[in-house]
This record gives C-alpha cells, structure tokens and sequence, in this order.
C-alpha cells in the first residue's frame, strides 16, 4: 500500500469559535469606528415625521434618526404658534431627501444638526417666517440672529404678537 507522504498520521487539531473571536471582535471595532464616523458627518436621508418646529425623524440607510435643529428653539405644544411652527416644517421637509450636517447630540439623545431640503436650510427658514427663536444659549450665530431680528422687525409668524414667549421661558413654567 502507498502512503501519500504529505499525509499526517495525526488528527487535525479541532476548531472552534473561541479562535474566531479576535478576528470578530476586531470587525466589530472597525465598524463601529465607521458608524461614528458617519454619525459625525454629513449625511443624506428621508424625512418621515415631524414632530414640532424643531425637531424631525429622518430615514437613512435603514436607520431612523432624530434630528434637534441647531441653532434654534420652536415653541412647546401647548404653546402659541406652536402648531404653526410645526407645520411650516412638516409643509418644507416632509417626505423629502435631506442632507443632515451633525452638530452633536442633546440631552435627550437626539442629533443636533442644520438640515437642508431642496438647498434651504431648515433653521433659517423657520426663523426667517417667525416660527422660531435663535437658541442663545446654544448659538451666536450672526446670521441666524440677523434672521430673527429680521421677522421680529416685520413682525411675521409668532412676532405679530406682543407676548411672545421664548420655549426655554416656557418650559421653566412648566410643571415637572
């Protein structure tokens, strides 16, 4: 009888999936590195909800994501003109591709970003109808202000009224 002389006459060594984990566990690090990665970027989405003149649900590569517009504060449901404010956001964004820019994340863990729809930015585009305040708290930004100021001067959306009230003042109100 002729033996293969490549052949072992000792068993293979068994397999088992303790050896795989370092090589799963260093896929698992790479993709969460490009997850973070992306989440800090610019990204395109759908938007699918709105939920008030600041804050939006959008879709993207599967993936639903809530969206705080930087930069600025609408007002509370409860609020006067905060259904108007939603509205006009829902009217602008709803059931359309955006490109989200991050920003951060907020106390509630939603994503701060500027978001544009069809090149318009959403922030600029509630403060500059009046169905918002720049949050100053959060934000200096010259542009922005310059906005506000603008639909306080024509006295447009929550500016024709006297009393307006800032959300952030409301909220302080607002029994916990």
């Amino acid at each position: 009888m002729l033996r293969n002389r490549w052949a072992s006459t000792r068993r293979a060594p068994r397999r088992c999936w303790p050896d795989a984990r370092p090589a799963s566990l260093a896929a698992l690090a790479v993709a969460a590195l490009v997850v973070a990665g992306a989440a800090r970027g610019d990204f395109a989405a759908r938007v699918v909800h709105v939920s008030d003149g600041d804050t939006l649900t959008v879709v993207s590569r599967g993936h639903e994501v809530r969206i705080r517009l930087w930069g600025i504060d609408a007002p509370e449901h409860g609020q006067p003109w905060s259904r108007r404010a939603r509205d006009a956001l829902a009217s602008r964004a709803l059931r359309r591709e955006a490109l989200v820019a991050v920003r951060g994340t907020d106390a509630y863990g939603r994503t701060l970003a500027r978001v544009r729809v069809d090149g318009v930015d959403l922030a600029e585009a509630q403060l500059r109808d009046g169905y918002a305040w720049v949050y100053r708290r959060y934000t200096s930004d010259e542009r922005l202000v310059a906005l506000e100021d603008d639909a306080r001067a024509a006295r447009r959306g929550l500016w024709s009224r006297a009393d307006a009230e800032p959300p952030w003042l409301w909220r302080e109100r607002q029994p916990r």
